[in-house]
């Protein structure tokens, strides 16, 4: 990392509902003026890091509730420009309370520090970017330290994710700052491991068609080897965003309302 490079905080925010680590990364980018990158909840450890920095520009990675929880309060508190994703605005209004004042796009750079640039990495939500710094990439839910991150139907697209992971590793940012965890020291390595393992599922998905199975449900009972108590519905979401990528490839037929499947 740069010996000058922009600083960043990284603030756990306990979060309800089936999140990795229980948390989520909100993160302060800059001193002054600085970026907060999605607020989920407030707390007193958030307050103290808005408070010790100038928030001039709030933004998020996705629209998801466990990102945007705060976004309304504090920059309501701050007065600071609220960013989105061009074309989701509407996504975002209805998942923050608010509107967005300015939008990005791919290659736009906010003014914070030397400047943040944006990164498109859709897949796991059709509105997920990646913002990257000299201190490395904030990347969301794109990329976790221990584990894998959710690519589920009917948001999750598995295609766009392995784009967004190929990126990733094309960038080689150096250090990944995730949504959920530990800060990332090896974004290579990191990126391969999840790769390698989403391509792993989907050729237990294919092989599972290839040996019978016949619906949604044959494929989950076939893939997932072990008791789904509690997440299956998880699971099942897991395995159609799979079929649907099989499916766009024209590697097997999938009847998205009868949920059947048929190999090719």
């Amino acid at each position: 990392m740069p010996p000058n490079a922009t600083p960043i905080r990284r603030v756990p925010v306990p979060v309800d509902g089936p999140v990795p680590t229980g948390s989520t990364n909100a993160y302060l980018v800059g001193d002054d003026p600085a970026l907060l990158v999605d607020p989920p909840a407030r707390t007193d450890d958030l307050d103290d890091a808005v408070a010790a920095a100038s928030v001039e520009h709030v933004a998020v990675t996705h629209a998801h509730p466990d990102h945007v929880g705060a976004v309304e309060t504090y920059a309501a508190e701050t007065g600071a420009t609220v960013w989105c994703r061009r074309g989701r605005e509407t996504r975002f209004a209805e998942a923050t309370g608010i509107d967005p004042d300015r939008t990005f796009v791919e290659g736009s750079e906010l003014p914070v520090g030397d400047v943040v640039g944006v990164v498109g990495t859709p897949g796991h939500a059709p509105d997920h970017v990646a913002f990257e710094t000299d201190a490395g990439t904030l990347c969301g839910d794109v990329a976790v330290a221990e584990g894998s991150v959710a690519v589920a139907a009917p948001e999750g697209d598995v295609r766009a994710y392995l784009v967004a992971l190929r990126r990733l590793y094309a960038r080689n940012p150096p250090r990944l700052l995730p949504g959920h965890g530990p800060v990332i020291e090896e974004s290579r390595a990191t990126c391969e491991r999840l790769l390698r393992r989403r391509l792993d599922r989907e050729r237990d998905v294919l092989a599972a068609v290839e040996a019978g199975a016949r619906d949604v449900d044959a494929v989950l009972d076939a893939v997932y080897d072990r008791d789904l108590t509690g997440i299956r519905g998880f699971a099942r979401a897991t395995v159609v965003a799979h079929l649907e990528k099989l499916d766009a490839e024209r590697r097997v037929r999938l009847d998205r309302e009868a949920e059947t499947v048929d190999p090719y």
